[in-house]
């Protein structure tokens, strides 16, 4: 055995010194780690109602911090550096430590504060907070109940995440390190059994064996395609050469999503243990993370865990010992949404124009550099391990008949608990959206649920007891995709939906084939003259004729579904479209040539604020007595109704 790095464990004065070479020596990680993690782990199946503090004989109280982006923007590392100071002041650093997560989840409360071993949850927290969290709870054992979550059903605050409807019905097997390790520490990451899965592959079961796993399992592909996971393996494997590549795609470009790039900063261990499996079974040594420049806190944790990994001797030359040596470099993409296609995606890390070819070949025939090369995408590759682990038949346990396990999603737009999830395949939309999401903001009208992102669809109230699955999404008009799901209500234009929709497709063409490229602008014309109050029913026609057209001619996958968006609406939407041709009428009063403003004389005191106010002097009337708009001048700012505190002024 090599000596070659040193790791000093937070919980304790333990030193081991070693370069991993063994099954053995994971397990003497893990067992060393697993002390400072087990009350983590248990503290979801404990009784939270009380709370711990610094009692005599209470376990090292860890407060953990969220860390991902979202809450990052809200200074949650300032929270963390607070508690940190505070811990200091007071000489406990060897009784309460603070860690830094990776996202929770529940993003419409964070920034999230979780004590353990007592599992409280604090929610909305703000550096300030930290010192009457530290006096109050640490010290004093008493809970801050201004920052626990409020449930809004029954009106009392749940001191732990287990009671929150928002985690109840969610299973996490690709997020299941998010939130609960340090994703900056591979010993955390072992301590959950991490790289035990590389372990046994390489050492008890032939690259076939492995493959046979996967396929067993019933994993699909998370990126949109939903193609069999070990089915893509295997045909990979079987295109001889002396040189292949692994393609982790983490080029997550869907407006409103952020699940690739949450699992890479709360868990990317998690993917480079994959990655290196996925190169055994296929008999590949080289390993590529293809990921935007956009997720700089992403791109960090994975550079951090592939350098660990390499410390450790869990990637490079003949890895535990064996023959087998693989290793793992990252490429940056620059944020084309076309390049998450992965032809486009290969083009673009070789150096070329980010531009999708002509299938077949299949980049497991010919790839990267032109050698059979296995592309999937970053939650793909999370749920590897975990099948390694648990089995093929415990991962397909989960879900429905043709689509296995679990789904991440992230969950946006008009609801209560906008937030990252994890569902069974087969949830329906309904559960999502009302039990898990909470429901609608303001209690509100819901409206439509858009899945799949500008690939996919906009589906009804019709729709929502719909298992969500790859199959019965396609059926339904919409998609699985990479897992965007935006919530709509009432006040939304469904019209003006499909249009920025279709305006950010016809921005990220690559502009390669015809039909993409010039067909998606002449539909974006026509919603563009839709909207502002000139359309006709021959350009509803003229929009699903293109929309046919471009499904069936273009080039790529992102051409193909780009009209999705367009037809769904036209399909769940048909009177509204009707009602902006014919009645030049918006019913969400969103489209602002279709809107009139007018002053009630029955409401209006007559206080000028709104003339004083209106950029284009459209307000006329004597001060103490009614006014009015003159509509020539009207610019439909809708100043007039944002400053009149008498709610004088209307829109229809």
């Amino acid at each position: 055995m090599s000596y070659l790095y040193a790791l000093i464990f937070k919980t304790s004065i333990t030193v081991i010194l070693m370069k991993i070479s063994s099954v053995e020596d994971l397990k003497k990680i893990r067992e060393k780690a697993s002390v400072h993690l087990k009350p983590r782990e248990q503290s979801d199946h404990q009784d939270s109602s009380a709370c711990c503090g610094l009692k005599k004989g209470t376990p090292k109280i860890q407060i953990l911090t969220c860390g991902g982006t979202g809450c990052k923007a809200s200074q949650s590392h300032l929270i963390a550096d607070n508690f940190k100071k505070l811990i200091a002041e007071n000489n406990l650093e060897g009784k309460v430590e603070v860690i830094t997560t990776g996202c929770f989840g529940f993003c419409e409360k964070g920034p999230i504060v979780k004590i353990i071993p007592d599992n409280t949850f604090y929610t909305k927290v703000k550096p300030e907070d930290a010192e009457e969290v530290f006096t109050t709870h640490i010290i004093g054992g008493k809970r801050v109940e201004r920052l626990l979550y409020v449930d809004p059903k029954k009106k009392a605050t749940v001191s732990d995440s287990k009671h929150m409807d928002f985690y109840r019905k969610q299973v996490r097997i690709a997020l299941r390190n998010c939130g609960l390790i340090d994703p900056e520490d591979i010993v955390e990451y072992i301590a959950r059994d991490g790289y035990f899965a590389l372990a046994d592959c390489l050492l008890n079961r032939s690259p076939k064996a492995v493959i046979d796993e996967i396929k067993k399992s019933g994993l699909r592909g998370r990126g949109g395609g939903g193609f069999p996971t070990g089915m893509k393996w295997e045909i990979a494997s079987k295109n001889q050469s002396k040189e292949k590549y692994v393609v982790c795609n983490a080029d997550e470009g869907d407006p409103g999503a952020f699940m690739d790039r949450s699992i890479m900063e709360g868990d990317p261990n998690s993917i480079v243990e994959a990655m290196a499996i996925c190169g055994y079974a296929i008999g590949a040594s080289h390993g590529l993370v293809y990921i935007r420049a956009e997720y700089p806190l992403a791109v960090d944790r994975l550079k951090i865990a592939i350098k660990q990994a390499r410390e450790y001797g869990l990637l490079g030359k003949k890895i535990l010992g064996t023959s087998f040596s693989f290793d793992i470099n990252i490429r940056y993409g620059a944020g084309a949404f076309v390049c998450g296609e992965e032809t486009a995606l290969i083009h673009s890390m070789e150096g070329r124009r980010g531009e999708p070819t002509l299938k077949p070949p299949f980049p497991a025939e010919s790839g990267y550099n032109g050698k059979p090369t296995n592309v999937n995408n970053v939650e793909t590759l999370a749920n590897v391990p975990i099948i390694i682990n648990k089995g093929a038949d415990w991962f397909a346990s989960y879900g429905s008949d043709k689509s296995k396990g679990t789904k991440v999603f992230a969950l946006a737009g008009k609801i209560n608990n906008v937030g990252l999830i994890e569902v069974p395949m087969g949830t329906t939309l309904r559960e999502v959206i009302f039990d898990i999401g909470g429901g609608i903001k303001g209690g509100k009208q819901f409206k439509a649920v858009q899945t799949g992102g500008p690939s996919g669809g906009c589906l009804t109230e019709k729709h929502l007891d719909t298992p969500i699955d790859f199959d019965t999404l396609t059926a339904a008009g919409s998609m699985m995709g990479s897992g965007g799901m935006i919530v709509m209500d009432e006040d939304n234009c469904m019209v003006s939906v499909a249009r920025f929709y279709l305006d950010f497709i016809v921005g990220e063409s690559c502009g390669k084939c015809t039909p993409c490229r010039i067909g998606n602008k002449r539909m974006l014309e026509i919603l563009d003259k839709i909207i502002a109050g000139n359309g006709t029913m021959e350009d509803l026609d003229k929009l699903k004729t293109l929309a046919g057209v471009i499904k069936d001619t273009a080039l790529c996958g992102l051409g193909q579904t780009s009209p999705n968006p367009v037809l769904s609406t036209l399909n769940n939407f048909w009177d509204e479209f009707v009602e902006h041709v014919r009645d030049k009428k918006c019913r969400a009063k969103q489209c602002k040539a279709l809107l009139t403003y007018m002053i009630n004389p029955e409401k209006c005191v007559g206080c000028h604020a709104c003339a004083v106010h209106c950029p284009a002097e459209a307000i006329e009337g004597m001060p103490r007595k009614p006014h009015a708009i003159i509509f020539s001048k009207c610019i439909k700012c809708g100043m007039c109704m944002s400053r009149c505190k008498f709610k004088a002024v209307t829109v229809r």
